[in-house]
């Protein structure tokens, strides 16, 4: 895989909106939605009519009075869709929603709640229940939000009665038509008799799902367009939003999405299934109005502030801030690269030049509570997200844009799968993957990984006209303690793109059941490199291979 990396001083293309906080769950939510308590009142003919049997007359075969009609809503009904809209001219206006729900504040926001007990489906014998976010403050555009019973897709009107709303000032009145911001589910994730928050989708293209024992860290999005580019970032956004009514014997649930931007629209089925890696089976159906020189596919969001090597970058007393720290990598040729996140001094793009990719993500490996020490944030439980290619995606790159910082309030990390050729305007293109929430990457392969990584301050060496820089990695795990009685069949295979490694060192650690490489490496003042560094044997590679880049100084710099 080639990889190369620019660090250019454009503005922060990620951070224009604040990272979302979703609501939390509290553990005894079990409530139901009244409006939808019985099948018959949201399937009857008034509510939604079947193309082969419409008013006016009933087929001979039409079903007895009280029973559901049977619909014939399905993906191809998003599909075309979004293809109506891809032929029409972008349609930016929206429903206007009050001005005091405009004016919320986050913390005024924070105050409307909804109703434990008028979650959707409790009456249904299933295990999912269905909550809605309401509108207000970053949340002004409304999203139609459907449940699909019978093949029939009923839209839910808004009702004041399914919200708590403290001491937040909204008006007395609003309308049954004002809409909703999104939707959480939930399920019993990490106990049997408790409901907790499985997926909640809530702002542009945004989502986020959680696997057993996580707490919300970064999030998924649709689709990304032109982030880390000369032009302004566009956020595609929700229109609508479907959820196949489950059974008391479904095991997943089922989403539908109908994306629209200027420059593109697109459909999306989205199969969720609870558990301790929770999975959602993504089917993407993507529709360019015009061409688009960098579209994000499968693109996911988080943050970083600062990891065990950054010390300048601390602001308190909290060791390490993240929600992701690395990028992982499984390539079309089956390399498995671990890329450590960082907080850039200028906006970066890397980008991991690949055919075919067997995988991607973002992910927290570092799952200890001590090397964080935030009671609220509880960042040693954040969730990593693996992406896993259905089908040949072809040549592309993926991309990890990492803008710089100086707080947790901002995403400021993105990766996404870009095709190296242009989505073709007018034309359907339809991707499929699988994401996964993990809390480790040993069940992803079984090779050693890396356990933490340093580098040290860049050394001027006037006198040979260089810059010099070491960098520690510490690898652990796979089948490295079984080395550790003979060290020495180890080697630390070192390589960069430009400038020279001048040494590598390599020592058992045994406190970390692994090794330490440490590895010298020599640039000329204002050159950049690509320093890549793994382990192996005479016969075989005993891990993943670990990369960064790094930029030396110019001169007097």
């Amino acid at each position: 895989m080639n990889f190369s990396s620019q660090d250019t001083q454009r503005r922060p293309v990620i951070s224009q909106e604040p990272r979302r906080q979703a609501a939390v769950i509290p553990p005894s939510r079990r409530s139901v939605l009244a409006l939808l308590a019985s099948t018959a009142a949201l399937t009857g003919p008034a509510m939604a009519q079947n193309a082969a049997n419409p008013p006016g007359g009933a087929a001979p075969d039409a079903p007895l009075p009280g029973t559901p009609r049977q619909g014939s809503f399905s993906y191809a009904e998003v599909v075309n869709q979004a293809r109506i809209l891809a032929e029409r001219p972008f349609d930016d206006t929206q429903p206007d929603i009050p001005d005091a729900l405009k004016a919320l504040t986050y913390d005024s926001y924070r105050e409307i709640r909804f109703r434990r007990d008028k979650a959707l489906w409790q009456q249904d014998g299933t295990d999912f229940r269905l909550q809605l976010f309401h509108l207000g403050f970053l949340h002004d555009r409304p999203v139609q939000i459907h449940v699909v019973s019978n093949g029939n897709a009923i839209p839910l009107p808004y009702n004041m009665a399914l919200f708590e709303f403290g001491k937040a000032a909204v008006p007395q009145k609003l309308p049954v038509s004002l809409g909703f911001a999104g939707f959480s589910v939930t399920a019993t994730l990490n106990d049997l008799k408790l409901q907790d928050e499985v997926i909640s989708f809530l702002g542009a293209s945004y989502f986020r799902f959680l696997g057993r024992g996580h707490r919300y860290g970064l999030s998924a999005r649709a689709l990304a367009l032109d982030v880390g580019g000369e032009a302004d970032e566009e956020f595609p956004f929700f229109r609508s939003l479907w959820l196949e009514r489950p059974t008391p014997e479904s095991l997943d649930l089922v989403i539908y999405g109908l994306v629209d931007s200027p420059s593109v629209s697109g459909a999306f089925r989205f199969v969720v299934t609870p558990g301790p890696q929770t999975s959602v089976a993504v089917t993407a159906t993507i529709i360019p109005r015009k061409p688009i020189q960098r579209i994000g596919i499968a693109p996911l969001t988080s943050m970083f502030v600062a990891a065990e090597g950054d010390r300048e970058q601390r602001t308190d007393f909290r060791p390490e801030i993240h929600d992701s720290d690395g990028l992982m990598l499984h390539t079309g040729v089956g390399e498995w690269i671990w890329r450590p996140l960082r907080n850039p001094k200028a906006l970066t793009i890397s980008s991991f030049q690949d055919k075919n990719p067997r995988g991607f993500g973002l992910i927290q490996r570092d799952r200890e509570f001590g090397h964080y020490q935030d009671l609220e944030a509880h960042y040693h439980a954040r969730p990593g997200y693996w992406i896993e290619p259905v089908g040949e995606w072809g040549e592309g790159r993926v991309d990890l844009i990492e803008i710089p910082t100086q707080g947790e309030e901002f995403d400021n990390i993105v990766c996404c799968w870009t095709p190296k050729t242009p989505l073709e305007p007018g034309r359907q293109t339809e991707l499929n993957y699988r994401m996964t929430s993990v809390s480790t990457t040993e069940t992803l392969h079984a090779m050693g990984q890396v356990q933490s990584s340093f580098a040290a301050d860049d050394v001027p060496d006037t006198a040979a006209g260089l810059v010099r820089k070491r960098f520690i990695v510490d690898f652990n795990a796979g089948d490295l303690e079984f080395y550790l009685s003979d060290p020495k069949r180890v080697t630390a295979v070192a390589s960069v793109s430009a400038g020279a490694v001048t040494s590598t060192i390599l020592a058992p650690n045994f406190a970390a059941k692994g090794f330490r490489a440490i590895v010298d490496v020599a640039l000329r003042p204002d050159e950049s490199t690509d320093l890549r560094l793994f382990l192996r044997t005479s016969l075989r590679s005993l891990t993943e291979t670990w990369t960064t880049n790094w930029s030396a100084p110019a001169s007097g710099g």
